[in-house]
């Protein structure tokens, strides 16, 4: 009878942890903002919870980004690759445990590859541990305005808790944009070479859709696939994401008819909804 309890407690812990995970799941969430004013132009499921996946390296980018802005480290500084690192599972830059990258190196395989080894190792790096680094990530979130959203690793592979929403991710692509600029352009890199060997990027409305230059594309099992968008034409300048895709090209179908609704003026009847909020001075 003295297992009774404990075993009750297990199924409830069970059954706690798979609601957590279903309703972790957002499924056809989008937002589009005006990058200039940071007004939502349509939305859907806009706070929805949802895992990042590979999206979740636009914050791991972004405290990169601070660290080089501050002269904490340099480009050309020695990131230590980890067996932790190694161990990831690929996207990854299969890079010997014990062996270095550069910080321009981790940081174009996490841009065009989505490198898990190389977020890791700059999380190791910056953070002391990913731990650490994940909490610094939550943190910053939170500074920026993302409410919903909580990090748990610096490469974005599903871990329990970690979860975002489309609102919150177009709040960091604001961030990235308005407060790197310099170092936003990355973004819009399609290929690098490593060690003797030409990585090739995934990140197709770059050269199918006129005007998008960036930025992050993201896809776990649990997640479905995400896309963070960023698109100049006529103009203007939107910042747009997409969270639940069934496939990739399902995905970015999706983000091309939701861009061509605003910029060919086809977005009449469109549901809006408030203002991204933004902490003043941050971005």
């Amino acid at each position: 009878m003295a297992r009774l309890p404990s075993r009750a407690a297990s199924l409830f812990a069970l059954a706690a942890f798979l609601l957590s995970a279903a309703s972790a799941a957002a499924g056809n969430a989008h937002i589009l903002i005006d990058a200039k004013t940071a007004k939502v132009i349509s939305a859907e499921n806009a706070g929805a919870p949802n895992g990042p996946a590979s999206l979740t390296k636009m914050m791991t980018l972004y405290l990169t980004f601070e660290a080089l802005r501050s002269g904490r480290i340099g480009w050309n500084d020695p990131v230590p690759v980890s067996r932790r690192a190694t161990r990831a599972v690929p996207y990854k830059l299969n890079v010997r445990e014990g062996d270095a990258v550069t910080v321009r190196e981790a940081v174009l395989g996490m841009i065009v590859l989505s490198a898990n080894d190389a977020a890791i190792a700059i999380g190791e790096k910056l953070g002391g541990s990913e731990e650490r680094f994940a909490e610094l990530m939550t943190a910053k979130a939170r500074r920026l305005g993302m409410r919903n959203t909580t990090f748990r690793n610096a490469s974005g592979l599903t871990a329990p808790g970690q979860v975002t929403t489309a609102r919150d991710m177009a709040v960091l692509g604001l961030a990235l944009m308005k407060n790197f600029p310099r170092e936003f352009r990355l973004f819009s890199t399609r290929s690098f070479q490593f060690r003797g060997k030409t990585l090739e990027g995934h990140n197709y409305l770059m050269d199918e859709y006129p005007g998008v230059d960036g930025i992050k594309t993201g896809y776990t099992s649990a997640s479905g696939y995400n896309v963070v968008t960023s698109v100049s034409k006529g103009g203007r300048r939107i910042v747009g994401v997409v969270m639940g895709g069934s496939t990739a090209k399902s995905r970015d179908r999706t983000m091309a008819a939701l861009l061509d609704g605003v910029l060919l003026g086809a977005a009449a009847g469109r549901r809006t909804v408030p203002a991204v909020p933004v902490t003043p001075g941050l971005y």
